[in-house]
């Protein structure tokens, strides 16, 4: 055998293996398979010192294959947006939501991430023709969201258990990401760009430096 061909043969068996992996990631797809439209919901942004808390909701086709999908907190940057463009591609709908700093600072982190989660189930839609749509079941990380009569699962460490959670995962970490970097442009000297609004050392001592900007959470500096 020679090297190309082995070379071949494992990058086959790789792909072999990330297909197996994504088909065990739609176990609760398959579990509740009667229902047409399966909505997965995720956020990011809870832990910050700065920025918003943003949640998506995704509907995937069903039986559709997206390998490389995971926890978004997996994947390399550059495979986050490689994978934003596959999903915005082939979802049935796609939802985004989010809360402000002034927001989690007035009614909690918890609140507001259950109200981003709310405000993303409803902005459901076609990404390609901006039809809106309505989920039959959610699929929700590690929560249960309040005031919404709509069927949901919560499942621990869903963004690595469902393709539909991981999707909504990387729709929001993308979108959030993209947001903070903006931010950077208009605040400088806090490195939103490389640490997306967390406390970093860096960042604490820029705060120490600086002060707060207008996007700092009040609630959650505390130096």
């Amino acid at each position: 055998m020679t090297k190309k061909e082995e070379t071949e043969l494992r990058r086959l068996a790789k792909l072999e293996a990330e297909r197996d992996r994504i088909e065990m990631m739609k176990e609760f797809e398959y579990r509740y398979a009667e229902y047409s439209f399966i909505c997965g919901i995720d956020e990011v942004g809870r832990g910050p010192f700065a920025g918003p808390v943003v949640a998506a909701a995704v509907i995937l086709p069903k039986n559709e294959e997206i390998l490389y999908l995971n926890d978004s907190k997996k994947l390399s940057e550059k495979k986050r947006e490689e994978l934003y463009d596959v999903i915005m591609e082939k979802a049935v709908a796609v939802g985004l939501g989010s809360e402000s700093n002034e927001v989690i600072d007035e009614i909690n982190i918890k609140k507001a991430t259950h109200s981003a989660m709310r405000k993303a189930i409803a902005d459901l839609k076609d990404p390609r023709t901006g039809e809106k749509v309505v989920p039959d079941i959610l699929l929700v990380d590690a929560e249960h969201i309040p005031d919404t009569d709509i069927k949901q699962i919560a499942i621990i460490k869903g963004d690595a258990k469902s393709i539909s959670i991981a999707a909504a995962s990387i729709i929001a970490k993308v979108t959030r990401d993209r947001l903070m970097t903006e931010m950077d442009k208009v605040y400088p000297g806090y490195d939103f760009a490389g640490n997306k609004g967390y406390g970093t050392a860096a960042h604490i001592a820029a705060i120490k430096e600086l002060g707060m900007t207008p996007i700092h959470r009040r609630s959650f500096v505390h130096i």
